[in-house]
């Protein structure tokens, strides 16, 4: 609500051809090209593994997993416990360094942890320590760019000892280094001997006096030498001990060089981290395999096989314990001292906990789809089943596995519709788990599944609104290469069967073979319909249509004595109405944000209810919370909620108690007025009443005013030319010879508070001072009505600070108010608005603090107006 200066033809060129300059793929191709990027690395692996194996059976592998000792596996499990010991000391020493004082040590701890096993089971690409890591973190009081300097400092840690153990191999046995690493033995030692002594080098320069480390405009305060030494060294002993968890399961010879091993190790955990898929499975076993020639060696696949049970599952079976544990503690209401503590850590990471419970049992549906099941147990299904039922159940399991894997991420999003059918999928799991081989095993584990769900209800309440089915190419990749890994332990399993075209179609107690091929068939099916789906829709959210303006509203904007609360007839908004009908809050969904034009509207105590009300809605429906243009009035009670406030400028109000035309500085004005009387144009108030009767000469006015600004209707936070909306205003015209030659509807507040424009066009051909005229002649009428305030509007980024201490944002804001006139004259608006000696008022965009601040404000951009730029016109 603002008058807006012509825009020149050569910015509009200047927009086009940067436009132009675009790379033909955006954000959403990238995210793509990376998922497709890691499916790949995994399938490419998997055929690696395939080939190795190729005189491997499935029956040996699971000879040789009996095989390994008692006292062996102990081994593996205590190396792990020492490995997540060191995991969970990354965070101390991060959290102590960065914050220090200000989380408990064993809340950390647990962060680290609790947060490394459940990123470690459900791969990097679904759910991220750092993402865990975030929300305890925040729970602690602990601010957004504290948490990412936290999270770095940590996995700064485990990179510097994968670093330091690849030098250490290098330096140590440089004649066995695999291939895949190797650049000949002389090269090797020199660049593992320059790689220690750059280290030795950074502890000696950390242990001079504290140090920052700043790129760019982010800083983070390195630790101290002997932090920094703390962190390297809990980070050697958390990649060696898990290391040596795989290296004791090894069978004997299998390894002929320790530092070769921890080198090749390396190098597998990371290009499981790039192949997206869960624990890095495939990508990490391939490597291992082809690093150390171990392909027809059964017993090192059953050895990979264990540690996957020892390293992934076990820790995220106890992270699921410690859930389950505070979670029954939080209902029985017998929470005091260290309980309440672990239940604040616990309770953040229920989602990504309950993802991966859903991910787990998709693993194991499709995993038991796909391996032989006992013919003893076939044989007693035989005497009760038909066999049509049995045929039913295990298409059935498949299914449901893969829909599994896809609800886990609705589960992470606390959607209450992916936890209802998630319980459905498990309930259903079980019922086929038992039906196609009396897998009571898988059966009973499924069903603790669902039951950790139940447990877990109160967590899981967001409904979003009218929102699409896609999924995140992230997501997509660690689904596919799942699918793609269990598939390949189908075909490892049946390798021994010769395939035919009959085979699809045999139908037998005993035809085990082709009830796996006819699963395959239906999971890459289902995965090749969400891929489309994914394609087609694009990964984001739907729209969602604005509704009918409820019968109250019309009644609250006229006792509104704010202005700008007539936008709420515009009909493109929806509302969340006071339960006694004494005020609204009219919001609109632009990408992950709902987004309220202004602040609640009604009297003052509807006001803070429906703000909280409407931060609720947002809550519920996984979406973030933002107020567009709201005054400095109520910014405690937006803080209160934990958002924080953006300045997007100033607006401009004219107290009409003592504006007149007279005086020196009114002479522009009053040229304006006396010059347009001389060309014959004349200033007139239409009312309301008679709105209907002008509406076609109107449009023909606003098409030409259109036309000439080749620009098109705004929306949300201004006025459109609809016959609808403008019939509701007084309508301010210019009139020459009787023809209408520019226009402006009227909004006015209550109690004549306030008084302010919406739509304001004229003919090309009308007076080149037709605005200033049309201007001084509503004031002067405002005044004559006795309105206390005239609203100009707002003038984009103005009054924001450049000292060094502001913050980023008014330090960026002022620097582009000052330098973006070749975009758009920022000064041009406050300096035709300064004429009428108006007082400024800052207004704010009101959004989450943090990461989601620029989510939020690309958001309410893209609702007002599409245009990086446009937001700040309003």
């Amino acid at each position: 609500m603002t008058f807006l200066p012509n825009h020149d033809k050569q910015i509009q060129r200047l927009e086009a051809r940067a436009q132009s300059r675009l790379p033909w793929w955006g954000k959403k191709t990238k995210s793509a090209m990376f998922a497709f990027f890691g499916i790949a690395v995994a399938v490419v692996s998997l055929l690696v593994l395939s080939h190795l194996s190729s005189e491997i059976s499935l029956h040996d592998v699971k000879r040789s997993l009996h095989a390994i000792p008692n006292d062996v596996l102990l081994t593996a499990l205590f190396f792990t416990i020492v490995s997540f010991a060191a995991v969970a000391l990354y965070d101390v020493v991060a959290v102590e360094t960065i914050a220090p004082g200000r989380v408990p040590y064993h809340i950390s701890a647990m962060a680290g942890g609790a947060g490394y096993a459940i990123s470690n089971a459900l791969g990097f690409s679904l759910l991220t320590g750092g993402a865990l890591r975030y929300r305890v973190y925040a729970a602690e009081g602990i601010d957004i760019a504290d948490i990412g300097r936290i999270i770095g400092t940590s996995w700064l840690a485990i990179w510097f000892a994968f670093t330091i153990l690849i030098a250490v191999a290098l330096v140590i046995d440089p004649t066995r280094i695999p291939w895949v690493v190797s650049f000949g033995p002389m090269v090797d030692q020199v660049i593992g001997a320059s790689i220690l002594v750059a280290v030795a080098v950074l502890l000696y320069w950390l242990s001079r006096r504290e140090r920052t480390l700043q790129i760019g405009r982010f800083s983070v305060r390195l630790p101290s030498s002997q932090g920094a030494l703390l962190q390297v060294l809990a980070g050697l002993v958390d990649v060696a001990a898990a290391a040596a968890t795989l290296y004791v399961l090894l069978p004997a010879g299998a390894v002929n060089s320790i530092p070769a091993f921890a080198l090749v190790y390396v190098v597998a955990v990371a290009l499981g981290i790039v192949s997206h898929a869960p624990g890095g499975i495939g990508a990490f076993e391939a490597t291992i395999i082809a690093g150390l020639g171990l392909g027809q060696n059964p017993g090192a696949i059953a050895a990979l096989v264990a540690y996957r049970a020892i390293y992934t599952l076990i820790p995220f079976l106890v992270a699921i314990a410690g859930f389950v544990v505070s979670e029954i503690l939080r209902k029985r209401h017998i929470l005091a001292g260290p309980t309440i503590s672990a239940v604040r850590m616990f309770e953040p990471l229920i989602p990504p906990l309950s993802a991966g419970i859903a991910f787990l049992g998709g693993i194991v549906l499709l995993i038991s789809a796909v391996i032989p099941d006992l013919h003893h147990r076939l044989e007693m299904l035989a005497d009760v089943l038909p066999m049509p039922f049995l045929e039913m159940s295990h298409l059935g399991a498949s299914f449901v596995g893969v829909g599994l894997l896809i609800v886990a991420r609705g589960l992470a999003r606390r959607l209450w519709r992916a936890w209802f059918v998630a319980l459905v999928l498990f309930s259903l799991g079980a019922i086929f788990a038992l039906a196609k081989g009396l897998a009571w095993e898988e059966a009973l584990m499924l069903t603790l599944m669902a039951g950790t769900l139940l447990l877990f209800r109160d967590s899981f309440y967001r409904k979003p609104l009218g929102e699409r089915f896609t999924l995140t190419w992230g997501w997509l990749a660690s689904i596919g290469t799942t699918a793609f890994a269990v598939l390949w332990l189908g075909f490892f399993a049946y390798r021994h069967v010769e395939y035919a075209n009959e085979l699809w179609w045999e139908f037998a107690w005993d035809a085990q073979a082709s009830r796996f091929l006819r699963a395959s068939v239906l999971v890459l099916t289902f995965l090749a319909a969400i891929t489309i789906n994914t394609v087609i829709n694009g990964v984001g959210r739907g729209k969602l249509r604005a509704q009918p303006i409820p019968e109250r509203v019309p009644d609250l904007v006229a006792a509104s004595p704010r202005a700008s609360d007539a936008l709420a007839l515009l009909g493109d908004k929806r509302f969340l109405m006071d339960p006694k009908g004494e005020g609204f809050v009219m919001y609109a969904r632009s990408g992950g944000s709902l987004v309220s034009m202004g602040e609640p509207v009604g009297s003052d105590g509807a006001v803070s209810d429906l703000a909280w009300a409407f931060r609720g809605l947002a809550d519920r429906t996984g979406t973030r919370t933002v107020f567009y243009g709201v005054g400095p009035e109520r910014l405690p009670l937006f803080l209160d909620m934990g958002l924080t406030a953006l300045k997007l400028g100033e607006v401009a109000r004219v107290d009409l108690s003592d504006f007149s035309l007279e005086g020196s500085r009114r002479q522009p004005l009053r040229y304006a007025a006396r010059r347009l009387e001389k060309e014959g144009i004349s200033f007139e108030i239409i009312s309301k009443d008679q709105t209907q009767d002008i509406l076609d000469e109107l449009r023909g006015v606003s098409d030409a005013w259109l036309e000439m600004k080749s620009g098109s209707e705004k929306r949300f936070s201004l006025g459109s030319f609809e016959n609808a909306y403008l019939s509701n205003f007084d309508i301010a015209v210019m009139r020459k010879e009787g023809t209408i030659v520019a226009f402006a509807n009227l909004w006015r507040g209550a109690d004549n508070q306030e008084i302010a424009v919406d739509l304001m066009r004229h003919l090309p051909d009308a007076s080149s001072v037709i605005m200033d005229g049309l201007f001084a002649n509503l004031l002067m009428a405002a005044k004559a009505e006795g309105y206390r305030w005239f609203n100009l509007g707002a003038a984009p980024l103005s009054g924001l600070s450049d000292s060094h201490l502001a913050s980023r944002w008014n330090r960026i804001g002022s620097f582009i108010y000052r330098r973006g006139a070749e975009f758009y004259r920022f000064d041009g608006l406050r300096a035709f608005k300064d004429k009428f000696d108006p007082k400024w008022t800052p207004y704010y965009l009101i959004c989450p603090p943090g990461l989601a601040t620029p989510r939020s404000l690309i958001d309410a951009t893209n609702l007002v107006s599409g245009s990086p730029f446009e937001v700040f016109k309003r």
